[in-house]
């Protein structure tokens, strides 16, 4: 097959910031791990690269707020300390 073809017909990868730490904050409606909103995420393989780009440039300011505003439930030693 012609080299030149076969680049085109190879698919792209996208460049997307997950990081398979799938999991929406219900408060803020962003995944903990990425920080792109349901909707984005839904639409990224649609989005233009500068429109990904745009996105991805907002994701470290929206991580910090979502671990700012965590709330923290104590994790096993809480829940030891519950049932004791």
């Amino acid at each position: 097959m012609n080299p030149d073809l076969e680049k085109y017909m190879r698919p792209q990868a996208i460049e997307s910031p997950c990081v398979n730490i799938c999991v929406v904050d219900p408060d803020s409606d962003l995944c903990i791990g990425c920080g792109r909103s349901r909707m984005e995420i839904a639409g990224w393989v649609r989005m233009t690269p500068v429109q990904r780009r745009a996105v991805m440039l907002e994701l470290p300011e929206r991580l910090a707020v979502l671990t700012r505003n965590r709330r923290r439930k104590g994790g096993a030693r809480a829940r030891r300390a519950s049932t004791e």
